[in-house]
């Protein structure tokens, strides 16, 4: 599926178009941002890569809590060093589109949730999720006593087996039940 960033063949779109939730609009659209953030000499490079630090400035992700854990889940790198090849960079976007369904939503929120890629939500996990929302200044933070109570609420409500994580089904359920989640969980270009 490797394409030079400098042009997209109507081949590529078209198969870009297939295995994305994306229209040839948005790849389009896509490509012409991701190729804006490639250094001149790799414009024209097959699976050029864009650092996170150039990622996470795009204005859709500048504000982003999870920015850089969004950036390390749909990396391909095998440094781990959350740069997205173009490719990289359509799955993102395709998996935050508003045709992406509740499933491919909800797998995704989940493994960028894992903060320590074990494939649960544990205590440690949830704390730095808790985190990453309410902000981690003084101001915002939550006491150790308010971080305990909330984490046991969580997983009094998520926790269906009581093994004392959240697992991908026991997350899928708790936000099939949320109707906000698959409007809120998405980057438009």
């Amino acid at each position: 599926m490797g394409t030079t960033a400098s042009q997209l063949s109507k081949e590529s779109l078209s198969e870009y178009q297939e295995l994305t939730f994306l229209t040839k609009q948005e790849i389009l659209l896509a490509h012409k941002r991701f190729t804006e953030l490639l250094e001149k000499h790799e414009k024209d490079q097959i699976d050029a890569r864009v650092p996170m630090g150039k990622i996470i400035t795009l204005p859709e992700l500048k504000s982003n809590p999870f920015k850089e854990r969004i950036c390390r889940v749909f990396s391909t790198s095998e440094q781990k060093d959350g740069s997205l090849t173009f490719e990289d960079f359509l799955d993102l976007l395709s998996a935050f589109s508003d045709s992406a369904t509740l499933e491919i939503k909800s797998h995704y929120a989940f493994r960028i949730f894992d903060f320590d890629d074990d494939g649960t939500l544990d205590c440690a996990d949830l704390e730095k999720l808790v985190n990453c929302l309410t902000g981690e200044t003084n101001d915002a933070k939550l006491s150790s006593t308010e971080m305990k109570q909330l984490i046991s609420n969580i997983l009094e409500e998520s926790d269906i087996d009581k093994d004392g994580t959240v697992n991908l089904s026991e997350f899928q359920h708790v936000i099939s039940r949320s109707p906000d989640f698959v409007s809120s969980f998405k980057i438009v270009l």
